[in-house]
């Protein structure tokens, strides 16, 4: 049974789709970090890390619901095999299947928010793959624009946007703004340009769910330092560092997409 936790009337499963190891060795990954940092990361999160010592990956979306009302899915894990992660993640995965397990059938899916359009985060939103056949995807304009020019440059057919589009069910927006009852989206820029996390909040009890905004305990315990995926490193650590600031202020808990517990508080 997937894992769970409550904010309130809200209700925030975690959904693993697949694991994984990291297609780079860590310390390339963060090639500022000491010995000491990653000792003390592995302390705090051992899941992550494997005997021989690989990053090992999970890969997550999350499900939160409003009280007996409809869902909002958070990313849409990998994907099936063939999709577009295919090159490097470890397909199929098994999202629909961590769906039903949960209780949650896909026509209860009202909503996609895509914390970002990486390959990883997309996979079960791809209209051909998909099965949330009523669902709208929620993107921001900044992670189109990139996503969209990518893929030109590369010479790639898209088989996200343009078919969202088409079918009318791609929401774009430019900034923070609600998806549903205590459900909203905050900009969380710096691992891409559009990066939005997910506030889910009733009351005093609140959860952020942080995509990529952090993704391993290192960031968490040392905000100031730099992934090699960042798309612009300088504002990723200083959106990390607000958010993480807070979150530790407020109690938070924070669900993240890649460390080896779903929910973390700090």
């Amino acid at each position: 049974m997937p894992l769970t936790h409550r904010a309130g009337k809200l209700t925030i499963v975690a959904l693993e789709d697949a694991a994984g190891p990291f297609f780079l060795p860590r310390a390339e990954a963060f090639p500022d970090a000491t010995p000491e940092q990653w000792a003390t990361a592995d302390a705090a999160d051992p899941a992550a890390v494997t005997s021989s010592g690989e990053w090992w990956l999970r890969f997550r979306s999350y499900a939160i619901r409003v009280a007996d009302g409809p869902v909002t899915l958070v990313d849409a894990g990998i994907g099936p095999a063939g999709s577009l992660a295919a090159d490097w993640a470890p397909v199929p995965g098994h999202l629909p299947a961590e769906l039903a397990a949960a209780g949650i059938a896909p026509a209860e899916v009202t909503a996609i928010v895509l914390t970002h359009l990486h390959n990883d985060h997309v996979g079960w939103a791809v209209p051909h793959d998909s099965p949330f056949t009523g669902a709208r995807v929620v993107v921001q304009q900044a992670d189109v624009d990139v996503y969209k020019a990518n893929r030109d440059q590369a010479g790639q057919y898209d088989v996200l946007i343009e078919p969202l589009l088409a079918q009318g069910r791609l929401q774009v927006l430019a900034g923070d703004a609600p998806v549903a009852e205590g459900v909203r989206v905050v900009a969380t820029p710096g691992h891409t340009p559009g990066h939005q996390s997910v506030l889910a909040e009733d009351g005093d009890e609140s959860l952020l769910v942080a995509g990529d905004l952090a993704v391993h305990m290192i960031q968490l315990l040392d905000p100031e330092l730099a992934y090699a995926s960042d798309m612009d490193p300088d504002q990723a650590r200083a959106t990390r560092r607000r958010v993480v600031g807070e979150a530790a202020a407020r109690g938070m808990t924070l669900a993240v997409s890649h460390l080896g517990e779903a929910f973390r508080r700090l």
